[in-house]
């Protein structure tokens, strides 16, 4: 190679690292300031008056009726309204978020950061979920560009599960709001499900390396190659995934909303039903959908009314960790046997938390 060729290949190198160090810096930029305004504000302010009053507000399924309503198409747009006051600033901050993820960062400096199979990748995944305390609706655009930038099933799965699972946030609130022996399970079920549940699903993928490849466009991509590629890139990738993400979103908490009275039953008779009462609750917990935290005051006001402990334990997980919505929107990202046995694993982690808090806990 002659010295001007030599001298070329050196002003490109660098020129590529000019231009990878810029996007990531404009990937923290759009992430620090999404996430402050959706969640580390809020949250912050919102600490004071939890732990001033013990309580964070009613539960969502019921409102202030001792019971959620039968299917109509009032409560359809009653619940789906409550439910987007309530997360559309997070909603908003994962599309930014997520578009940043997948347009301006390098993609062989993600895999580096996000890489790994099984357990090792659900630790990589889940500690870099900690700070971010998203809900499983408005973490899952982001997951979602994380497999399409070829990050492998294990660490894309912990991030996804592990931002309301593991949320530091919730388990605050929860300190303020629950007895303590409630917050310890609600701990130890959620580092379960993230640390070792997601390390077990991810085995099931082809695997980690091959279904990212499959799932993305590869881990040669070298990032945008200047101001005007970055934002074109980043713009279609917004664009992207609120098309594609948004419209079946909007239905299935439509429909949700509409048929929660029948998933959570509580107005007949449930303390009859005895271990279906369990197993009812576990399944409709993993389907239903819920703004962050909004386990808390459901369960709050399940004990209020004298459910006993067993089906208001196993909402505690299935609640926040995964919803037929998010599931819809990862579908595609994620082998469809890996997402089927992580919904069946978040309902059998309900049922076992609802054993635990049977043998250990009281009202």
């Amino acid at each position: 190679m002659s010295a001007v060729e030599l001298d070329g290949a050196t002003e490109a190198a660098g020129t590529a690292r000019r231009t990878a160090v810029a996007g990531l810096v404009a990937f923290l930029v759009i992430a620090v300031a999404g996430i402050s305004w959706a969640k580390w504000d809020p949250y912050f302010h919102k600490a004071f008056v939890v732990a001033a009053t013990h309580r964070l507000g009613v539960s969502i399924l019921s409102g202030a009726r001792p019971a959620p309503p039968e299917p109509s198409l009032g409560a359809a747009v009653g619940y789906a309204l409550t439910y987007f006051q309530a997360i559309w600033t997070a909603l908003v901050a994962g599309l930014l978020v997520a578009a940043a993820a997948e347009a301006l960062l390098p993609r062989r400096w993600l895999l580096r950061v996000m890489s790994g199979r099984g357990r090792l990748g659900a630790v990589a995944g889940g500690l870099l979920a900690l700070p971010c305390m998203m809900c499983t609706c408005c973490s899952a655009p982001a997951a979602v560009s994380l497999r399409r930038a070829g990050v492998p099933v294990g660490p894309a799965l912990a991030w996804w599960v592990g931002n309301p699972a593991i949320n530091p946030a919730v388990i605050l609130f929860a300190a303020f709001v629950l007895p303590w022996p409630w917050v310890v399970l609600r701990l130890a079920a959620g580092l379960v499900l993230v640390f070792v549940v997601v390390a077990l699903v991810a085995r099931l993928a082809p695997s980690a390396r091959a279904g990212a490849v499959e799932a993305g466009e590869g881990a040669d991509d070298p990032g945008p190659r200047g101001w005007g590629d970055a934002a074109v890139r980043y713009l279609r990738s917004l664009g992207r995934l609120s098309l594609t993400l948004l419209p079946e979103y909007l239905v299935i908490v439509l429909l949700l909303g509409a048929f929660r009275g029948w998933l959570f039953p509580v107005a007949h008779g449930l303390g009859a039903w005895g271990p279906l009462a369990v197993v009812l609750f576990a399944v409709a917990g993993t389907l239903f959908v819920i703004p962050t935290a909004g386990e808390i005051p459901i369960v709050q006001g399940m004990l209020g009314a004298g459910l006993g402990v067993a089906a208001p334990a196993a909402l505690l997980i299935t609640l926040p960790a995964v919803s037929l919505p998010s599931l819809a929107m990862v579908w595609r990202s994620f082998p469809p046997r890996v997402s089927i046995a992580l919904a069946g694993s978040v309902a059998l982690l309900g049922v076992l938390t609802a054993l635990a808090a049977s043998l250990l806990l009281r009202t």
